[in-house]
């Protein structure tokens, strides 16, 4: 107790230190304990949990078995706390795991936004702008992107981009539960079963087709054949080191499919460039956010670029941003744009040359960070091929 008295008062906790003293039992022992550390110089070593202190003609020091719950930590405490390996680990993922849902949407729901991840709608972005770009660049000259189509490709960006989370959920239970970053995850938590998760992606399908029918004929055949990337891109991961390779096909089709819906039919001269650098963007980013989960994926066993490129990430990294700005650059120069285009797409390579050359491959919050600032990549190469289209 008197240990507990001491840790209270070196720290300077008033009401600590007299919650301390009240509960000794001996009115002689609790006035002189008071008394002493009163007229003694207090030290605290947080590190060793003891106090020692020095009174005239007498030193002692008091040894704590173990931290008092009711005390707060000093600023040395913290700062220790902060350098431990544990605590550095607490919160990595907490932008992931505490989001507006988990404090604000009726339990009943909470599984099946989690699930579609309606809580982190940013990757919604990185599967839309690519429709966006190719829906622009086949606009004719001088005019803006059809606004009826881009309203139907953002709604059918956010269905389909749920859904394959969906699914994505459902290959990955098991995994899921061994990694740090996706063990809360629905299905892997047991909030979900997979009878109800089945039920919600057909839901989910529905929507979807009922957004891809509102398209010509040629748009609803190549978006029906989509579905065979969305379907296998989860099972990947189990096979090659190129998972990221095969979501960039996945996510950066809507280059071929806007295209699509604007003329009924591919210029292939514009389409596949523009698909291309789709995909050398996507190895840029998921790369550096797979970098998040690396030391469970070696323990569980799973690939993904973060671990074939390893150490030569960025020198790999910084090829495939300018293979990106050369894919977008091509398209952009076979669909006739004008300047704009190609100074927004100078912004382009500088924004990806920051992203990659500054990411920390060791901190998921700084790789989280670079993940999201891609939707102001597309963000900024939409405007350019608009600017460039109608300049």
């Amino acid at each position: 107790m008197a240990a507990r008295f001491l840790l209270a008062r070196a720290a300077g906790h008033h009401r600590a230190t007299q919650t301390a003293l009240q509960l000794v039992n001996s009115p002689a022992a609790r006035s002189g304990i008071a008394r002493l550390a009163t007229s003694s110089s207090v030290a605290l070593h947080p590190s060793k949990r003891c106090v020692s202190f020095t009174s005239a003609g007498i030193q002692k020091t008091w040894f704590s078995t173990s931290p008092s719950p009711s005390l707060p930590h000093t600023k040395q405490d913290h700062e220790q706390d902060k350098s431990g390996d544990l605590e550095s680990k607490k919160d990595v993922f907490k932008i992931e795991k505490d989001t507006w849902a988990e404090r604000h949407a009726p339990e009943w729901m909470l599984p099946y936004i989690q699930v579609a991840r309606i809580n982190r709608p940013a990757p919604t972005f990185l599967l839309l702008w690519p429709c966006y770009w190719s829906i622009a660049m086949a606009a004719p000259a001088g005019q803006l992107p059809d606004l009826k189509l881009l309203a139907l490709f953002g709604t059918g960006a956010f269905i389909m981009r749920s859904a394959g989370c969906t699914i994505n959920d459902m290959w990955d239970k098991d995994f899921d539960k061994q990694v740090e970053r996706t063990n809360k995850r629905p299905l892997a938590a047991g909030k979900l079963t997979y009878p109800q998760a089945w039920g919600f992606l057909a839901g989910q399908l529905s929507a979807g087709l009922a957004v891809l029918m509102q398209l010509n004929w040629y748009s609803v055949a190549m978006g029906a054949s989509s579905l065979a990337l969305v379907a296998t891109y989860p099972t990947m991961k189990r096979f090659t080191y190129w998972p990221q390779a095969v979501l960039g096909l996945t996510f950066n089709y809507g280059a071929l499919l806007g295209w699509a819906a604007v003329h009924g039919s591919c210029d292939w001269s514009v389409v596949l460039p523009l698909y291309a650098g789709g995909v050398a963007w996507t190895l840029v980013y998921d790369t550096l956010y797979a970098h998040q989960d690396k030391k469970d994926d070696v323990k569980i066993g799973v690939r993904s670029t973060a671990l074939l490129f390893g150490d030569k990430t960025k020198p790999v990294l910084n090829f495939f941003s300018a293979a990106a700005i050369a894919g977008f650059g091509t398209a952009g120069y076979m669909t006739g744009l004008d300047w704009p285009f190609f100074m927004g797409l100078s912004g382009g390579a500088a924004h990806l040359a920051w992203q990659v050359n500054t990411a920390k491959l060791d901190d998921p919050i700084n790789l989280q960070a670079r993940f999201g600032s891609n939707k102001w990549f597309g963000a900024l190469m939409f405007a350019s091929v608009v600017a460039g289209n109608v300049v």
